[in-house]
């Protein structure tokens, strides 16, 4: 008889994803209120975890469970575990990237539409009844605009794409050149900022790129700009990006991630030209559903063959 290898699953996922694993593993929930009672009792048979993305596993966790292999997670970023562990402890980690990029890149255009054409704004406008009282002040033309890309990776790219539909001129601050050569690069993200109109972020979060995005940075971007950020709440300096806004240096932003999500700073909270998401870039039925199946297929993969299907550590 075959015996199920055990996992732990981190945070909370749809149930028909837990019915799917439970078919291939022992499945131990570790959101649920028993969790350490669940690890007191099985943390030394745990062989795998799966967790969202930007959740991660914490690093005392990682070292409570002694035969953890294998760790999958749910969404691209890895930033939010500690990979120089599972490195030493010859733990497997993949993610699920590309499945989600045309989502995000969609995301990323929808932000800079709202921002641009005050779409978030309008609507209040109309839903208060306002229309009857008074015209509804004028928005921007996005259209011709240049648009600057921080990140030139697939998701990057694809923003890039889009952008260009709408007869945007493509700047770019990356480590890597971008596939289309008449994309122009810029050797500095302050240059970046001076030379485009909106500031797109794509890049991925970690101690690497903590608040890159600087009020020099914001200011560069200038009181015209708009910024755009689908990456990491981390890249961004809130409090300088508060600032600007509230100084009027900045004409507004974009926003799907935050440093402290789904907290939101009240003061960001308040300020009109900024769209407000909760973190769903990657969130529609289809691209869900490919990130849950590479998820639990990195595992099942990995069980059976000794090989993650997308590996990063």
């Amino acid at each position: 008889m075959n015996i199920k290898p055990e996992i732990l699953v981190i945070t909370e996922i749809p149930q028909p994803m837990i019915d799917t694993l439970e078919r291939h593993f022992v499945v131990h929930k570790y959101w649920q209120q028993d969790a350490e009672t669940q690890l007191r009792d099985h943390a030394p048979t745990i062989r795998g975890a799966l967790t969202r993305a930007a959740k991660g596993i914490s690093t005392s966790l990682i070292e409570q469970l002694p035969a953890l292999e294998v760790i999958s997670g749910f969404g691209v970023g890895v930033d939010a575990t500690d990979l120089d562990t599972c490195r030493r402890r010859g733990i497997h980690v993949s993610n699920t990237p590309n499945v989600l990029n045309e989502c995000v890149a969609d995301t990323g255009l929808a932000l800079m539409l709202a921002v641009t054409r005050k779409i978030c704004e309008a609507d209040r406008f109309a839903r208060a009844g306002e229309w009857e009282k008074a015209v509804f002040p004028g928005a921007w033309k996005m259209s011709g605009k240049r648009c600057g890309i921080v990140g030139m990776g697939n998701i990057g790219h694809d923003v890039a794409q889009r952008a260009a539909a709408f007869n945007m001129p493509i700047h770019y601050f990356s480590p890597q050149e971008a596939r289309n050569s008449t994309w122009q690069r810029h050797d500095s993200l302050v240059a970046l900022a001076k030379a485009v109109d909106f500031l797109v972020l794509t890049l991925p979060g970690g101690a690497k790129t903590h608040h890159v995005i600087s009020r020099d940075v914001l200011e560069a971007l200038g009181p015209d700009g708009i910024l755009v950020n689908i990456a990491r709440g981390s890249v961004v300096d809130t409090e300088a990006l508060i600032a600007v806004l509230q100084e009027g240096k900045l004409r507004g932003a974009g926003l799907d991630v935050f440093e402290q999500e789904p907290h939101i700073p009240p003061a960001l909270r308040d300020v009109q030209n900024v769209v407000l998401l909760p973190h769903i870039a990657s969130n529609t039925a289809e691209t869900r559903q490919a990130m849950a199946d590479l998820t639990i297929n990195n595992l099942v993969s990995y069980f059976n063959d000794g090989k993650l299907l997308t590996p990063v550590v």
